[in-house]
């Protein structure tokens, strides 16, 4: 029977909590709150006067065509690492689950580039593809292709794509492969003994039992590619060209940084919090109804 715990009072479970709450309210409510302020001002660069505006940030963010073209590459952008990632991590964790000789030191060399940071692996990927001294650019010149992601907006965010997935894969594969190793053997086994082959197995049986592990990997590689690509988009393309790779996340950044428009890059963080906060509201109501059914 399991022991429940119970408090006899309340100040032991008011520390245990404290330092959790006080992360989140300095580092999260904090921070959201003053953004919500600040989207309703237009301050000066340096800071020393602010202009009430009311709901004036957001219709001219709604208004520019340049910001409504961010919300179509960062679904783009999104869809692609998102497929990119798991399509080949579920790939190799079905191989690695299949492997009997060097299994382990074939699962621990898929897991290293999880540990290169977005900013270095975004470095790595620039080297290579260098359209003066990239050895795959080079090697695409010899094949009659010419790179050049500098000035070619699709192959721009094809690189960063790439880039931006490889070190997921590590992180995806994890997971599948954990999610494989619960798949109960008899069941396998008892489908094979019927003469089902491997493939038909995966599709009718292994599959379906992973879908609980593939929809939280689903909304956990979308919410990374709307936050944690920043440092691989900088380090690569900076958002060009022509905005052709500025994702939600990166115009915050330009548009507060670079061009000192403090009001509509606080504007600009409400609007993303609330595509997030409808993200998470869709992924509770879904994984719900799964319940239900």
């Amino acid at each position: 029977m399991e022991k429940r715990v119970t408090f006899r009072g309340w100040l032991l479970p008011l520390c245990l909590i404290a330092p959790q709450v006080l992360v989140s309210a300095i580092f999260f409510f904090y921070p959201a709150g003053q953004a919500i302020w600040q989207s309703l001002f237009i301050p000066d660069p340096f800071g020393l006067s602010m202009q009430y505006v009311g709901l004036g940030n957001f219709k001219y963010l709604l208004s520019d065509p340049y910001y409504r073209s961010s919300f179509v590459t960062t679904a783009v952008f999104s869809i692609l690492v998102t497929i990119v990632s798991m399509v080949p991590a579920l790939f190799l964790a079905v191989v690695a689950d299949r492997l009997i000789k060097g299994a382990g030191t074939y699962r621990t060399m898929l897991i290293w580039p999880y540990a290169v940071a977005p900013a270095i692996a975004g470095v790595l990927w620039l080297f290579m593809f260098n359209t003066r001294v990239g050895v795959v650019s080079w090697y695409l010149g010899n094949l009659g292709y010419d790179w050049n992601h500098v000035l070619n907006g699709s192959e721009a965010m094809g690189l960063v794509v790439v880039s931006s997935a490889w070190g997921r894969i590590s992180y995806n594969f994890l997971f599948f492969f954990a999610a494989l190793q619960s798949v109960p053997k008899s069941v396998i086994e008892a489908a094979a003994i019927d003469g089902a082959r491997f493939w038909r197995r995966f599709w009718t049986i292994v599959l379906p039992l992973l879908s609980p592990t593939t929809f939280f990997l689903l909304v956990v590689n979308v919410v990374y590619a709307f936050f944690e690509t920043f440092g691989v988009i900088h380090t690569i393309t900076a958002g060009g060209p022509q905005q052709s790779t500025t994702i939600l996340v990166y115009k915050v950044f330009s548009d507060g940084f670079v061009g000192q428009d403090l009001g509509s890059s606080a504007a600009q963080s409400v609007i993303l919090l609330i595509v997030v906060g409808a993200l998470t509201v869709f992924q509770f109501k879904f994984v719900e109804r799964r319940v239900h059914y």
